[in-house]
């Protein structure tokens, strides 16, 4: 018996996002198949190669040793099975569009059966993504942070406000009162004993939310890790407890009553966001239209 290929791209996937719930949504599979591909690694190789705790799998020293050997070679061939997907394709033209799970939900997810052209979706973080565009594996990519590669060109498109939200069941009462009165190191105490999610790809947004408003690093830990942000306002919806979440994310919810709008500040967080592309491509006019689809939703 050989090892399947599959299992090695999802066990890289579960490497790489910490749960095989991220790796199922990662690979668009379901969270049993990864198991079953998980365990049919491990039988293969007589290892174990993660240790499995409630909230994200370790890797063991024998996982750490595998992943170093594939990662490499898995790399060189979803960049080539990428690019030669690409040039099969000569009836439609396929673009590769880099952006988080959200933004794509959020914006262009209704607008794909519309779409002229084939369109891949990939999902990462910022430096990966500038990483596929400047090395041809993505053409297109919205992201809140510039590179500095001398291949890539920035347009600044929209701005996102980092927002703190609360299930519409949450008593506010008095950390609005706090807020008001200005007593923002009682606030922050407040609000660090209460309820929170937070997705791990973004804790970021909680870190400079706490030090934009209170002056302070953050030195707890959210109480439940969930997947995405929609994930977050989905179980905050009719119930209890906080998040930090940009504003675009949430505002069906808020406007549905289902969250609410707890503090934005008097100087809101704000980030920027950057269509990012190559200084020559020649996909410009498939680009443009993703551009301007996207730029309809904020």
């Amino acid at each position: 018996m050989r090892w399947n290929l599959e299992w090695l791209r999802t066990f890289k996937a579960i490497y790489e996002t910490g749960t095989l719930s991220a790796a199922a949504q990662e690979l668009y599979i379901s969270q049993p198949g990864v198991s079953l591909h998980l365990n049919s690694l491990e039988s293969y190789t007589g290892s174990k190669l993660f240790d499995r705790s409630s909230r994200k799998m370790v890797p063991t020293e024998k996982g750490k040793i595998l992943y170093n050997f594939v990662l490499e070679p898995l790399d060189k061939l979803e960049l080539a099975e990428e690019q030669f997907h690409k040039r099969s394709q000569t009836e439609r033209a396929t673009i590769s569009v880099g952006m988080c799970f959200e933004t794509f939900q959020y914006t262009l997810e209704e607008h794909v059966t519309e779409l002229p052209f084939n369109l891949i979706i990939k999902f990462g973080g910022y430096q990966q993504m500038q990483e596929d565009l400047d090395n041809g594996s993505l053409d297109l990519i919205v992201c809140s942070h510039k590179g500095n590669q001398k291949n890539l060109e920035y347009e600044a498109f929209s701005k996102e406000r980092i927002v703190l939200i609360a299930g519409n069941k949450t008593d506010t009462k008095e950390l609005e009162k706090l807020l008001q009165d200005g007593k923002f190191k009682e606030a922050s105490s407040w609000l660090k004993k209460q309820l929170w999610y937070s997705t791990a790809a973004d804790m970021d947004h909680l870190k400079h939310f706490w030090m934009k408003h209170f002056s302070e690093h953050t030195d707890f830990s959210p109480n439940y890790i969930v997947p995405n942000i929609s994930s977050i306002i989905r179980c905050l919806s009719d119930s209890e407890g906080f998040s930090v979440v940009p504003d675009f994310l949430c505002q069906e919810a808020l406007n549905s009553g289902l969250i609410k709008l707890v503090y934005e500040g008097k100087d809101p967080l704000e980030n920027i966001l950057y269509f990012g592309t190559r200084k020559k491509t020649m996909y410009k006019k498939e680009i443009d239209q993703l551009e301007g689809l996207l730029k309809e939703k904020w």
